[in-house]
């Protein structure tokens, strides 16, 4: 998972100052269109990277029903069903497919709502996106159209293909974190046409979109859109969240995170500063635009009980907000099962090694009358 660096998260709370207004098993809840969705789960991996896709585990939908979770986040790299050539962006290997079909149907098996999240896009990957062979927000604007029309028919073979999947069930989340330097009116046109070509195909899908700046700011534009949802995502601060990790930080003598996260005398984040984060968008959400969390987590270098008091501060929050969200990721560093936290014991369940301390944290943070 190599992604942001601190610098981009910089850039992002710069502009939140700026603007600082701004289950059972089988059974979904049913949405009216200005609801927050209630969905609450993990990010699966099998289809990210686009260089080894593997089928999806039924095992992994067996516990999320067991623990009355109700949703998968699913991000998809097209280098899996395509390649990073224009010569070859308008073919599709429609075989791959067949492991996408198969988490949908775990989906349904099991009550757990599906979110198709094209990570990588044809011109377009928040890690490694120069190593997309053309650019879908900058460059020669010859060049952006093109990319723009293989991304454009990627989601149309998409729409074909799931068409008439209840979209209580299966939701499409067009672009994973526009970075920085990604012009706002550039990305509210692509999302745009997506959005429209797709509704051509699939009018009731239900469409979700990442906030600008990584995930940290909404979009405002297609706020009146009340049929969109908006996705933030929940990795502030990364001096907490992703303490260590690697593909962030390249100095890795940095002060081990506590909670309440000291960064100076003028620079406290806790409760209250997470608060004023969200802050653009619980104004969102009071426009009536739904809200859904759908990254966030700890990095497993991060202190267990830091991480544990942190999560709890977070739910709680969201929980108060009516926020569903969606763990970055159930198996993984970030995870509950299989995480390789070096300060903890592991539960051993089912022939994984589980968390059961952050398991419990998020039950707690999504304890309503239907999961209790």
């Amino acid at each position: 998972m190599q992604r942001r660096t601190f610098l981009q998260q910089g850039a992002a709370a710069a502009l939140l100052a700026a603007f600082p207004g701004a289950v059972v098993r089988g059974a979904l809840p049913s949405l009216q269109r200005a609801e927050n969705p209630r969905w609450y789960g993990f990010n699966l991996l099998e289809l990210f990277s686009g260089f080894h896709p593997q089928p999806f585990r039924e095992q992994d939908f067996e516990m999320m029903a067991e623990w009355k979770f109700n949703f998968a986040r699913i991000p998809m790299s097209y280098w899996n069903w395509s390649k990073p050539d224009p010569a070859q962006w308008m073919k599709i290997d429609e075989e791959i497919f067949r492991l996408v079909d198969q988490v949908v149907d775990f989906g349904r098996q099991y009550g757990v709502h599906i979110c198709l999240n094209l990570h990588r896009i044809p011109g377009y990957c928040v890690n490694d996106g120069d190593k997309e062979p053309l650019q879908l927000f900058s460059g020669p604007a010859k060049d952006q159209a093109k990319a723009l029309e293989a991304a454009t028919y990627h989601w149309q073979y998409i729409a074909r293909r799931y068409k008439g999947t209840d979209s209580n069930r299966l939701s499409f989340d067009l672009i994973n974190e526009p970075g920085s330097a990604i012009p706002a009116e550039r990305y509210i046109s692509v999302l745009q046409q997506l959005t429209r070509a797709i509704r051509e195909i699939d009018p009731d899908r239900r469409i979700v979109v990442d906030g600008l700046e990584y995930g940290n700011l909404p979009v405002s534009d297609l706020a009146a859109d009340k049929s969109i949802f908006q996705s933030t995502h929940g990795y502030a601060p990364m001096q907490l969240t992703h303490y260590q990790a690697s593909w962030v930080w390249k100095d890795r003598k940095m002060p081990v995170p506590e909670w309440p996260l000291r960064l100076s005398a003028s620079d406290v984040w806790d409760k209250e500063r997470l608060r004023q984060h969200f802050r653009p968008w619980t104004a969102l959400n009071r426009q009536g635009v739904p809200v859904h969390v759908g990254e966030w987590g700890v990095y497993n270098r991060t202190p267990h009980k830091v991480a544990l008091a942190y999560m709890h501060d977070q739910l709680a929050l969201w929980k108060s907000y009516g926020w569903g969200w969606s763990l970055w990721n159930l198996r993984g560093s970030f995870g509950i099962l299989d995480s390789d936290r070096k300060d903890i014991s592991y539960e051993s369940y089912k022939g994984r090694r589980l968390d059961r301390k952050m398991l419990e944290v998020l039950l707690e943070g999504i304890k309503t009358p239907e999961h209790s």
